[in-house]
């Protein structure tokens, strides 16, 4: 096991993407192996010091910024363990990366669905976050994939949790570590939004073990191996971006393509069956993705993607899977949807060839992509929305965005995961007084989506900067709950310190 004290080694561990200030930390674990990243914590554990897990830093939300102490870095539990085609399980370590993975599940003829803007995100990171993506639309977030956990506690314990297995009853849920040690918790007295939710732990009254650690952010135990659930490979897929000249057209579309995506799955047609079990007579729009660019996201990329109409003012991307017998049916289905809600129809952008949808996904990932290589080249920080609300307030949410961003004169972008009621507004910043200006529009912001029945954070997780608005959405009592809770896998208070719970000095 590596162990580094150097501040030059150090620092370089002290941020993430969200490029949250004020990290320190005073040494550096790097274990090789499962054993010794259980070596890692008990050792800080018995030394008393706050521990920070790290992954590969792509996160936004400061989880892995450090509060003092010692990081864990999984940079070196790095190995893919399995990949059965047929079974279509694989297991993984907590360092692989998203995309490494990916590839390696393609080559098998298999797909993992979660896809998170940044694919060099680790595996261990996106189950810690419950990252997802615009797949999610279809296919859900992370945690509907994980199978199987073994996690570390930091007295050294480990959990072995798989899916089915460890079920709460009458409000409490019981799990024995390798060691036979038994761990009860009383799940706090909460009720989740029915929606894309990434923020604090994940509490039903019948629910799975294994939910909890999915996204509690490094706050429970350390993830050292992943179990995770594939799916075949769509046969073939089709993709378009669509460029609209009004905004009462793109949320027509929208809300059309969402709701018969929704009806379709209900009906549990399968795509990828026998020719003759589809009825095409019946067949609808079931699209994977809905993902959408404002006028000032276009502007953003245009010197890259020229061909971008000048009169739009948004787009949106979406793919569908499709095979050889239902691909004519849903084009024709998909263009009368788009000649209904825009006139930009001869300018839109279609794909069949995975050549084509390659670009298109290289479009898709242009703007957040431009939006991170700014904030480094200007040094400017930037004030990111991950909010979402139940979809009949969505328009409301959007509404109030514009027309705060507009009246309070601020530089902004929006972007993202409009099927799921779930956009990015990215508020960029040129000074102190600017950011603190722009943090206070942030506010309002989640202060709106809360009163419209939203949540704090669709994807990206709580961590440390949106730590004090937990309990906004939560209330004190149910946050004394969550630290009792974490206190029964944690008992000396030690991991991610700040990350959901605010720091205390």
């Amino acid at each position: 096991m590596l162990h580094k004290t150097d501040p030059d080694v150090i620092f370089t561990y002290l941020t993430d993407a969200s490029n949250m200030p004020g990290g320190s930390a005073d040494e550096i674990y790097i274990p090789e192996s499962q054993d010794e990243l259980r070596e890692a914590l008990v050792r800080c554990s018995e030394a008393g010091k706050r521990i920070t897990i790290a992954g590969s830093g792509t996160g936004l939300a400061g989880a892995r910024v450090p509060f003092g102490g010692a990081v864990i870095s999984t940079e070196r539990l790095n190995k893919i363990c399995s990949i059965d085609a047929n079974t279509l399980r694989a297991v993984v370590e907590p360092g692989v990366r998203l995309s490494e993975f990916q590839t390696a599940c393609e080559e098998h003829g298999c797909l993992y669905p979660p896809d998170p803007t940044e694919r060099a995100a680790a595996m261990g990171g996106t189950v810690a976050c419950n990252s997802s993506g615009a797949r999610t639309f279809k296919y859900g977030a992370t945690r509907a994939f994980v199978e199987g956990l073994r996690v570390f506690l930091p007295d050294g314990e480990c959990l072995r949790l798989e899916r089915g297995t460890t079920l709460a009853r009458d409000g409490k849920l019981t799990v024995r570590t390798e060691s036979g040690k038994e761990l009860t918790i009383a799940l706090p007295a909460i009720s989740m939004p029915e929606m894309k939710h990434a923020a604090g732990y994940f509490i039903k009254p019948d629910m799975d073990a294994i939910d909890l650690f999915i996204g509690s952010e490094g706050t429970l135990g350390a993830i050292a191996e992943i179990t995770v659930r594939l799916l075949p490979m769509p046969e073939r897929i089709i993709a378009g971006v669509v460029f609209f000249d009004s905004l009462d057209g793109v949320m027509t579309f929208v809300e059309e393509a969402r709701q018969r995506s929704q009806e379709e799955r209900a009906k549990n047609i399968n795509i990828g069956a026998a020719s003759g079990e589809i009825d095409l007579a019946t067949l609808g729009i079931e699209s994977r993705a809905l993902e959408y660019f404002d006028k000032h996201a276009l502007e953003f990329v245009h010197e890259e993607y020229p061909r971008i109409p000048t009169s739009a003012v948004a787009a949106v991307w979406f793919e569908q899977e499709v095979n050889d017998h239902t691909e004519e049916r849903l084009l024709e289905l998909w263009y009368d949807l788009i000649s209904r809600t825009t006139t930009l129809m001869d300018e839109c952008w279609f794909a069949i060839t995975e050549k084509d949808q390659e670009e298109l996904r290289e479009f898709r990932h242009a703007v957040p992509a431009k939006t991170y290589e700014r904030i480094r080249e200007l040094n400017q920080r930037k004030i990111g929305t991950d909010m979402a609300v139940p979809d009949k307030h969505f328009r409301t949410l959007y509404d109030f965005y514009v027309e705060e961003f507009t009246k309070e004169k601020l530089n902004y972008i929006i972007f993202g995961h409009i099927g799921n009621s779930h956009v990015h507004a990215n508020i960029f910043t040129n000074s102190p007084e600017e950011f603190t200006h722009a943090k206070t529009v942030y506010h309002r912001c989640v202060m709106k989506a809360l009163e419209l029945g939203g949540t704090i954070s669709a994807e990206h997780g709580v961590g440390k900067i949106k730590a004090p608005y937990l309990r906004d959405m939560y209330g004190n009592e149910a946050m004394k709950q969550f630290a009792e809770l974490k206190r029964i896998f944690d008992a000396k208070n030690l991991l991610g310190v700040g990350t959901m719970f605010e720091a205390e000095n």
